[in-house]
């Protein structure tokens, strides 16, 4: 399945991709989420509950370590737009970081006895070993694949969408087999490790078949090569003049909050509000199922209203879904209604974020010259992690300061009051802000002429 770039832009915008390159290119989210949804439902829970580390540290831990993603986005980038090799730009990443991928997930999840001091400089080594590093090196070049299979806008969106669908079966899945197979290993500490080194082992397989199963087509246009080997400094400049990628990186950033707080949040939720931990599965399963079927008409959904009203149509439904649950939380059946209306209104929100984020390659490549694929994409990774990290930061800084107390049977009413504001309150802040956000990213009306504006520039 080796392949080199092609030498045009036109067969890569024209062809149509397979069903089967697709379902392959989908499959390295799966193999994705089933670690990153992992930590991001149960990192915060692992480190306060299993190895007893304090919630304010955790939360700090969660921002620095956001911090430094952004130093390491910039630098995969880079990488990416600069690898040359008979496996293309970005496949053969997946080939070379898919088994540090599956060791860093096994080091994250194993609890050493080495002292609160100890297990918090160990916690931050293997959070962003597992996170800034590897999960960097292999998620930029699998985002920025998308754009190297396709300048079709509708065939992005097809592939963003295979991409989602898959990376909610491997959320489902994790949501739902986390907790049982923890138990089955034992429980504790070893039965964390041990489930960790089994979902690491289904990733990297998972992982090589995306690599072997697609293809990269797209090059730069005809006389713009040479740009490309641009110097870092002259490429970042024509990143940040590149408006509708920083717009649809602000977007990303408060979406993937929402993300990251929604996965963090159940569990306590269901623990302190609901009382029965056995909801943590149904909490998540009544938002990603819905979610997960509403996927599947978003094709059809987007190719006639587009990415942008599409989105804007799903924060103002989450908005809704949170409204229903403020009426009552400890009611289950509202709480549910609410669940499933926000997952409906999440799936064009997660449908659409990856490929408005590579539409503006061909935007950035338009206004400057510089086709910036891999750097573009550090901006996907950048809010989806960033995005994630301050979800899990906000969890951990809210408990601390309404003074939660780890393993306790009964939380305060300010503890309880803090998990209710993260649970019903912030996601509707959030999802304003993606409105706002929206309303200003209008690439959607401008791609057919910028397109057609560098078709020409290759004609000439």
């Amino acid at each position: 399945m080796d392949t080199a770039l092609s030498a045009g832009r036109a067969p890569a915008a024209k062809g149509e991709i397979g069903f089967g390159e697709k379902f392959a290119y989908g499959l390295g989210d799966l193999a994705s989420n089933i670690v990153f949804s992992a930590v991001a439902t149960f990192i915060t829970f692992f480190f306060t509950d299993v190895a007893l580390l304090p919630a304010a540290a955790i939360g700090t831990l969660m921002m620095v370590s956001r911090l430094l993603d952004g130093v390491s986005d910039v630098i995969m980038g880079t990488l990416v737009d600069k690898t040359k090799s008979k496996h293309g730009k970005a496949r053969p990443w997946l080939m070379w970081m898919a088994v540090p991928f599956w060791i860093s997930a096994v080091l994250l999840f194993t609890v050493p006895e080495l002292g609160e001091k100890g297990k918090i400089i160990y916690a931050f080594i293997t959070y962003n070993l597992c996170s800034t590093i590897i999960y960097t090196a292999i998620n930029i070049p699998y985002g920025t694949l998308n754009s190297l299979m396709t300048q079709n806008q509708y065939q992005r969106g097809v592939l963003n969408i295979f991409r989602m669908v898959m990376a909610l079966v491997g959320g489902i899945g994790i949501t739902m087999l986390t907790m049982p197979v923890v138990n089955y290993f034992g429980g504790g500490a070893a039965g964390w490790r041990n489930t960790f080194i089994l979902f690491g082992g289904v990733a990297t397989i998972l992982f090589m078949m995306t690599f072997l199963f697609t293809k990269e087509r797209v090059s730069a246009a005809a006389g713009e090569e040479k740009k490309d080997e641009a110097p870092l400094k002259v490429r970042l400049k024509a990143l940040v003049q590149n408006k509708y990628w920083i717009i649809i990186t602000i977007f990303a950033v408060t979406f993937y909050t929402a993300m990251g707080l929604g996965a963090g949040v159940n569990i306590y939720f269901a623990q302190y509000i609901l009382n029965d931990t056995n909801q943590v599965g149904a909490l998540a399963m009544v938002n990603m199922v819905p979610m997960l079927a509403t996927l599947f008409i978003m094709a059809p959904v987007i190719k006639r209203y587009g990415k942008r009203k599409a989105s804007m149509a799903g924060a103002v439904l989450t908005i809704l879904g949170a409204l229903v649950i403020v009426v009552q939380p400890s009611n289950v059946l509202l709480v549910m209604i609410g669940q499933a209306v926000k997952g409906i209104g999440t799936a064009p929100l997660i449908g659409s974020v990856f490929a408005m984020i590579a539409d503006t390659i061909e935007y950035g490549e338009w206004k400057s010259g510089i086709r910036n694929e891999g750097l573009v994409y550090s901006g996907g990774s950048f809010g989806t992690k960033v995005g994630t990290g301050l979800g899990g930061a906000l969890l951990g800084w809210t408990l601390h300061l309404t003074h939660y107390v780890g393993g306790a049977e009964v939380q305060s009413a300010t503890a309880t009051g803090g998990i209710l504001f993260l649970f019903c309150y912030l996601p509707i802040i959030l999802s304003a802000v993606m409105l706002i956000t929206l309303y200003f990213f209008k690439l959607d009306n401008e791609y057919d002429s910028i397109m057609e504006d560098l078709a020409k520039r290759k004609e000439s």
